[in-house]
């Protein structure tokens, strides 16, 4: 797999019927490894074990609905009281980000109202937090570490 802009991190995997699998911590589960589930999983790694946030606050891969049509997020994570801290959007490295990509997020935060965005190919990484009273995102060189 191609090498990413994150640290190194170590992964369990697994192949069967010619498809390799990379065990999914969160999920807890094997999932066929992909570019983009190669640039989640780096990611969800990142969260975890750079920026400390616990596992038990982040989800990933769920459907939610946006303008009547069933979409799926990548990662959310969690604030402890239910409300959502970040929302990643995880690209295939060979995928460009694009504005496309940043309205897809956006379209995705009208029903999750995040503190933070994430948009990542794997060796472009862009974090923004968002600033409901003017309507707008900050471009920020990171996102916050996790704080109890």
């Amino acid at each position: 797999m191609q090498q990413l802009n994150f640290p190194e991190y170590r992964f369990r995997f697994k192949s069967s019927e010619n498809k390799v699998s990379i065990f999914d911590r969160i999920r807890k589960k094997f999932v066929v490894l992909t570019p983009e589930e190669w640039v989640r999983q780096h990611t969800i790694h990142y969260l975890i074990e750079s920026k400390k946030y616990p596992e038990s606050l982040i989800n990933v891969e769920k459907t939610i609905k946006v303008n009547k049509l069933n979409k799926r997020y990548d990662i959310i994570i969690f604030h402890p009281d239910g409300s959502i801290n970040l929302i990643v959007e995880c690209k295939s490295h060979t995928v460009k980000v694009t504005q496309d990509v940043f309205d897809q997020i956006a379209r995705y935060n009208l029903v999750l109202d995040a503190d933070y965005l994430m948009i990542t190919n794997g060796l472009s990484h862009y974090y923004c937090q968002m600033d409901y009273d003017h309507q707008c995102y900050t471009f920020l060189k990171d996102i916050p570490d996790y704080k109890k």
